[in-house]
């Protein structure tokens, strides 16, 4: 049956629908992965880096795939870079919702490698934007030089950031008062002391994690098509949704972690999740344009480099407050969480005006 032909009710159900899907399984993914990267000893790099920044997006991967697949890449373009904007924001969510009244979230956190998170998001951002000017007939073997270098500048970064936890002797004994006084990544060990309680066997966790996988992936493909028609039913332009509602469906399991580590008093995981899943989200671009078999990025519109500008903005405001550490709070938030909503606020605003 084609999706496009159904009523807008129904497109709202299953929209719904798949993004329960999502919120459920995203939750469900995050922490058998935690727990099985605690098991079997990943460590940083493989484990809090790379594979929960995949596996956290799911949805969106399954989505920028579905979406190139049938060529349209409005909706691949600005679910990658609308959602990196949207995901920034979720810290503004955690600060408000996971801390109260305590403090804000960056001075909780303060860690100078988190830093190093934010500008590899600010480094594969810039990537994005100089990539765009490229003519789209450079590509070889469905990869473009701009893909290839995002991955790998990607790739290096992590590698880096890893280093960074355990072999930089200028920090080795650097310690911020009122700060997280447990190691980064701690809440993954208490999750899986929490399920060995449980009497939960690896075997277990592996079978819930791939169930999670594939109902998260299969999920995201019904909340791209089913968004797609909602878009066109109501007059939006795919931009639009992808990087408003289509995003912030999928931003759902960012926030149920987010706030899950909070509540285990892993602050600094719950801001590498986020900046470490941005930093990620720009490699799908690779990805886009070996499944549609065209250069993806000169195809991004004004309103895809508006919002990567907004992206690396609200970023940059972040890693200022990291630097700072802001205690004071103002109606509930952090100076920084709220310089971020007002200014995502008002860049909304302005991605309407301008589409």
């Amino acid at each position: 049956m084609n999706i496009d032909s159904l009523s807008l009710l129904w497109l709202l159900v299953i929209f719904a629908g798949a993004a329960i899907a999502i919120w459920i399984a995203g939750i469900k993914l995050a922490d058998t992965t935690d727990v099985l990267v605690s098991r079997f000893g990943f460590g940083e790099a493989m484990g809090g880096l790379i594979i929960l920044a995949i596996v956290t997006n799911l949805p969106e991967i399954a989505i920028v795939i579905g979406a190139s697949l049938q060529h349209k890449m409005g909706i691949a373009i600005g679910n990658i870079l609308g959602g990196i904007a949207l995901q920034t924001v979720v810290l503004v969510v955690l600060d408000r919702f996971g801390l109260g009244k305590s403090s804000s979230l960056t001075y909780k956190a303060s860690s100078l490698v988190l830093v190093l998170e934010g500008t590899l998001v600010i480094a594969v951002l810039a990537l994005v934007i100089a990539g765009h000017e490229l003519p789209a007939k450079i590509i070889f073997w469905r990869i473009t030089p701009p893909g290839l270098l995002i991955f790998i500048f990607w790739a290096i970064g992590i590698l880096l950031i890893a280093k960074a936890r355990t072999k930089l002797p200028w920090i080795a004994n650097f310690k911020v008062l009122g700060g997280q006084t447990e190691p980064h990544g701690h809440s993954r060990k208490k999750k899986d002391e929490q399920a060995k309680i449980k009497h939960t066997t690896t075997s277990t966790i592996i079978i819930i994690f791939t169930i999670s996988s594939i109902v998260t992936l299969i999920a995201g493909v019904a909340l791209e098509r089913s968004g797609d028609a909602i878009a066109t039913h109501i007059g939006m332009g795919g931009v639009l949704f992808g990087a408003t509602v289509l995003a912030a469906a999928t931003s759902l399991p960012e926030i149920s972690t987010g706030l899950a580590s909070i509540k285990l008093k892993d602050y600094q995981m719950a801001v590498s999740d986020i900046f470490g899943g941005n930093a990620f989200l720009p490699v799908l671009f690779l990805f886009a344009t070996l499944f549609s078999g065209q250069a993806v990025l000169p195809e991004a519109q004004k309103t895809d480099i508006y919002l990567t500008g907004l992206a690396m903005l609200l970023t940059i405001v972040y890693i200022w407050g990291l630097l700072f550490r802001p205690r004071k709070q103002i109606v509930g938030l952090g100076v920084d969480s709220l310089i971020v909503l007002v200014l995502y606020i008002f860049g909304i605003a302005g991605l309407f005006m301008i589409s």
